[in-house]
């Protein structure tokens, strides 16, 4: 298997799990916080699917600056986020399909400033700047569904919701 085609896979898998938690999300809670330092519900399920952007959207720099490149999105309806959801893995697999397997070698470095965050190989990159931060915040998203009594679809596997 080469690089792109174990990132097309993962890309894939995990679009479809998050698909299957906007699913079972309607806009009733929306503006739900389980904490008065919470994001809202709506606001993290926004920022979950601006993440799966950042394959296309921040690895297209070899540097990516939060002070100059990041703009946070609007909380968009359910419905907006589901749409972008299957336009953002299309874009994604264009993305990944036109470079070149050196391209995921190649330095990427995340920094805020002056002040450098990390600095890795691109393959390194979406992994654990990309991947692993859209899985933690999805995490997060099913706690919240969890405390609202909102079935949690299977992700890695079955729930106790799923018969």
């Amino acid at each position: 298997m080469s690089i792109k085609e174990g990132i097309l896979a993962e890309l894939e898998h995990e679009t479809q799990n998050t698909k299957r938690v906007l699913d079972n999300l309607t806009g009733e809670h929306w503006d739900y916080k389980p904490h008065e330092k919470s994001m809202s519900l709506g606001d993290l399920a926004t920022h979950i699917v601006e993440l799966h952007n950042w394959v296309n959207f921040a690895l297209s720099k070899d540097i990516f600056d939060f002070h100059t490149d990041y703009h946070p999105p609007k909380k968009a309806t359910l419905e907006e986020l589901k749409a972008e959801l299957g336009n953002i893995l299309q874009k994604n697999k264009d993305y990944v399909n036109a470079q070149t397997e050196e391209f995921w070698l190649t330095q990427w470095t995340l920094k805020a400033g002056e002040h450098i965050l990390s600095q890795m190989p691109k393959l390194g990159a979406i992994r654990f700047s990309i991947t692993n931060h859209l899985i933690h915040h999805r995490g997060q998203l099913t706690v919240y569904m969890r405390m609202l009594n909102i079935p949690l679809p299977g992700i890695y596997g079955p729930t106790a919701d799923e018969k």
